[in-house]
């Protein structure tokens, strides 16, 4: 079943990487008490994911602080080290919180994964954005196809 605006997101783990090194972090220890705006990208080092999505939420970050949102972070099925290489190539320290969902396990949960195996990726998550209060799911944004509208930084700032 696919999450919905409403809904709570489901238990998991991510890792992170940080300056001690790399590190788990929960689903409740990354939503419990705040607003986050999450979005998700098929892969790190994609075109689009590289050239739009993250910059979007890297160059808007301040304006998402300023609109209430406590945390920017973006999950991706991949793991770790590509996660902490894309984001050192992307230039980002503390704008946007990488989170690598290496199993899908979150994507699967939430039922936002696609069969990437046609382009050699295997199962992927679906390019989309949610905002989440405190665990709860306010605003949902999936794209259609290969598109990048809905998800977007711009699109979501219009939201808050």
């Amino acid at each position: 079943m696919t999450i919905k605006v409403g809904d709570t997101l489901p238990a998991a783990t991510f890792m992170t990487s940080t300056a001690e090194g790399p590190a788990p972090i929960t689903s409740d220890a990354l939503f419990k008490g705040k607003t986050v705006a999450l979005f998700a990208v098929p892969g790190a080092f994609t075109p689009t994911c590289s050239a739009k999505h993250l910059p979007g939420f890297k160059d808007h970050a301040a304006e998402f602080k300023a609109k209430g949102v406590d945390t920017i972070a973006c999950v991706s099925v991949n793991d770790l080290f590509v996660m902490k290489a894309w984001g050192k190539d992307q230039g980002i320290t503390d704008e946007v919180l990488l989170l690598a969902d290496g199993n899908g396990d979150f994507t699967r949960a939430i039922g936002l994964e696609f069969d990437g195996s046609k382009f050699g990726m295997g199962s992927r998550s679906q390019r989309y954005s949610l905002i989440a209060k405190d665990g709860v799911v306010t605003t949902l944004n999936v794209e259609e196809g290969g598109d990048f509208k809905v998800s977007s930084a711009d699109y979501m700032l219009g939201q808050l």
